[in-house]
């Protein structure tokens, strides 16, 4: 993927449309495009200051392909850090095409995937996690996705980690420099502020360790599973958190025998739902398969829904509402009681309870209410300004590992090891935070990380 030839691509998604834009990046991207462009002012675009647009014509000879707009980026001050030409033309998808043939057979190449995000890094405008958050922001179909990718994009995670990564530096250059002077028996590395520092870095990374399951969670839709006995009102409940008939409803026990699923935003949040299978014994081969699978989204699922009619047994329906809490401890599970709307005089009969709510969904009634708990329960003080949530599970791994190191580091101090076996501890959590950062990088990461982007990118 690395190289210094000129490409171009479509950065536009393809089809018709209004406009598209042709983006062109390298060395000859200006000489090429001027052998191509025809500008209404007769100026050479390499006169041109940088930054400006300029209206004229795309040129095949001497036919006219489209009249377009020509943004102009000189590098190093531009996306890639290399001349950049940015061309806007019609959506016609033949313009679209011979202009790139145009280019193409001028000395221009098309770009690989994520080819203009990998010159951006390998030419130092950004580091390796926020290129990789150019992606997750192109991604992002919410507000909080949105948010966490613009918040890494400015340096959210790479700030934290590089501070503390220049400061375990320095101790580690220290404690090289004694190693150098052994001999000699001197002490260039002060061990208390090497503990201190350690127990900081520890603690930032659990933290940032801990956060991928919500920042994971929140960038692809937190799921929800909606489980209950057959006929307790769950398809009803789905249909009326989408507003709209997503799955069939029916008297008929056993009805939904595989998960449905389908995402709503709450406050800029994506959630998950998950309608399943009723929970009963069944003698039924396909519903048993669906139960089965009912059990397998509770075990994924962020948040749990269990319902139970109003009408029903109370206190049965509480004793099993603490069973699966006990069965999943640690998961957040909402008792939801169904068909509100039938129980009449009972209204006031069952005494508040921590995460229960009564709802009727015909009604709508406590669909609004349902919609703030989850909220609250998951989100809410979770993604302010200056919370870092990791997202990415590379970064995920590499801090696991950068963890590992660190407590052999506290551990290692605290036993008084020798400096070069703590230097070696040193150099893995230097080496696994720098995998972050992409300090540290391989071919075969780059690759993976850029085959991921979209073609234009």
């Amino acid at each position: 993927m690395v190289s210094n030839d000129t490409i171009i691509a479509l950065s536009t998604p393809p089809g018709i449309g209004a406009i598209a834009v042709i983006r062109i990046s390298g060395s000859e991207a200006i000489s090429i495009t001027e052998g191509i462009f025809q500008p209404i002012h007769k100026k050479k675009l390499a006169d041109q200051h940088s930054h400006t647009i300029h209206l004229g014509y795309i040129l095949d000879q001497q036919r006219i392909v489209d009249k377009v707009l020509l943004s102009l980026f000189k590098g190093p001050n531009s996306y890639t850090g290399e001349d950049v030409i940015e061309i806007s033309c019609h959506g016609s998808r033949y313009i679209q095409q011979e202009i790139l043939a145009l280019f193409i057979r001028s000395g221009c190449r098309l770009a690989q995937a994520g080819e203009f995000t990998l010159r951006a890094f390998l030419n130092g405008k950004m580091d390796l996690s926020q290129a990789e958050a150019v992606a997750d922001l192109i991604s992002s179909e919410n507000e909080a996705s949105h948010t966490l990718a613009m918040q890494q994009m400015r340096g959210g995670i790479s700030n934290e980690i590089k501070k503390l990564r220049a400061e375990l530096t320095d101790f580690a250059s220290l404690i090289e420099l004694e190693l150098d002077f052994s001999g000699e028996d001197v002490d260039f590395a002060d061990t208390g502020r090497l503990k201190a520092l350690v127990l900081k870095i520890k603690n930032l990374l659990k933290n940032l360790v801990d956060s991928f399951a919500l920042g994971n969670a929140v960038k692809h839709g937190i799921p929800v599973a909606i489980i209950g006995e057959p006929n307790v009102g769950k398809s009803t409940l789905l249909n009326a958190l989408l507003n709209e008939e997503r799955a069939i409803v029916s008297d008929i026990p056993g009805t939904t025998r595989d998960a449905i699923e389908d995402e709503i935003s709450i406050k800029g949040v994506g959630f998950r739902f998950i309608d399943t299978a009723g929970i009963r014994e069944t003698q039924d081969h396909v519903e048993g398969i669906g139960i089965k699978k009912t059990f397998e989204k509770v075990e994924k699922a962020d948040l749990v829904l269990y319902l139970s009619e109003y009408q029903n047994d109370i206190d049965s329906s509480l004793n099993e509402h603490k069973r699966l809490s006990n069965n999943y401890p640690g998961k957040k599970i909402i008792h939801v009681l169904t068909k509100f709307d039938l129980a009449g005089s009972t209204t006031n009969s069952l005494p508040p309870k921590e995460n229960s709510i009564r709802i009727s969904a015909k009604t709508a009634d406590g669909i609004r209410e349902l919609k703030e708990m989850l909220y609250t329960l998951v989100i809410e003080g979770e993604l302010g300004a200056d919370r870092t949530l990791l997202t990415n599970s590379r970064h995920y791994e590499a801090l696991q590992h950068a963890l590992t190191s660190i407590n052999a580091v506290e551990t290692g101090v605290s036993e008084e090891i020798s400096g070069d076996l703590l230097a070696v501890d040193i150099r893995q959590a230097l080496y696994h935070m720098g995998e972050i950062t992409g300090e540290i990088t391989t071919d075969d990461l780059l690759g993976n990380i850029f085959a991921n982007f979209c073609i234009g990118k």
